[in-house]
């Protein structure tokens, strides 16, 4: 009895990590800065002043 519930558990355990294994957090950027406007940045349409790290990073990420 005891045989079998260590063999189950084992089981549920390896199932349980297997699974988790696949999974990865989300990668989250958070740029804050001080007056900085919506229009001030090239991925919203800012000519004026280049931004490519950041520009970059909205065309392969999602913006809010």
């Amino acid at each position: 009895m005891i045989l079998r519930r260590s063999l189950i558990f084992l089981c549920l355990l390896v199932a349980s990590t297997l699974f988790s294994a696949e999974k990865e957090p989300p990668n989250v950027v958070l740029i804050l800065a001080d007056d900085l406007g919506y229009n001030d940045v090239g991925a919203f349409g800012a000519e004026l002043i280049a931004t490519p790290h950041i520009d970059r990073l909205a065309t392969e990420g999602m913006k809010f």
